[in-house]
């Protein structure tokens, strides 16, 4: 069963993008994945094929339309469409790997691409989207946003990466940032590979690359250390 994207927006030739290419362009080229368009403002009534207005209470910017954006998940996700609705929105739950996961395990995602201040309220409640931010900080767009999450999922799909281990080794896996690499020439720019990652010893070398990872976490991200069992 290939897994199936359909992306709403008012900019599809933004699509498939990077995931055209390496690994993702691949599974795209053997049916592994399918990413499918739908421009929004085809479901526009009015003569000018308006998809927003302004926001209600006043203030600045302009509000993508319920009707509008309802008619084109409707059409996109029926009522049996076991896949996620997700909006890309900086104000909803951050992106991660686990969720990343959960997504890689199902049928697919209907992705709703943001514009402008924002998406009428009213939609969002009765077509039940998901929220999904990959940061805090704001895009022009949702369509930057999208790209991100598919990239980030297609690459856990079966079949993708050449190795499977590599997946589960990697930030965020294990609740840890990952352990530095290192590869030949054995001695660059008076830099050396540390001893350990060339003595042979597997369980040394598992023990140390674990040690790094704490030591990486601890610096750069004690926020994942709350609650992680090898905090102390």
């Amino acid at each position: 069963m290939s897994f199936r994207a359909t992306v709403l927006t008012l900019y599809p030739e933004m699509f498939p993008g990077h995931l055209g290419h390496s690994l993702a362009g691949r599974a795209i080229e053997r049916g592994d994945v399918s990413i499918e368009t739908l421009q929004i403002r085809d479901f526009a009534s009015d003569k000018h094929r308006s998809v927003d207005d302004t926001p209600s209470g006043g203030g600045a910017g302009m509000v993508l339309k319920a009707d509008v954006l309802a008619a084109a998940i409707d059409h996109a996700s029926a009522e049996s469409d076991r896949r996620p609705r997700l909006l890309m929105s900086p104000r909803g739950r951050p992106l991660t790997q686990s969720r990343v996961r959960e997504l890689a395990e199902g049928p697919g995602v209907t992705i709703v691409c943001g514009r402008f201040e924002g998406v009428d309220q009213r939609v969002i409640d009765a077509r039940g989207l998901e929220e999904v931010s990959i940061g805090d900080y704001i895009l022009s767009g949702g369509e930057p946003a999208a790209l991100t999450l598919l990239d980030a999922v297609i690459r856990l799909l079966p079949g993708v990466m050449g190795s499977a281990e590599s997946g589960g080794e990697e930030s965020f896996e294990n609740g840890l940032l990952e352990y530095p690499h290192y590869t030949r020439p054995a001695e660059w720019e008076g830099r050396t590979i540390p001893e350990i990652l060339t003595s042979g010893n597997h369980a040394a070398i598992r023990k140390w690359r674990h040690e790094q990872s704490l030591a990486l976490t601890r610096e750069r991200r004690p926020d994942l250390l709350a609650g992680h069992p090898d905090a102390d």
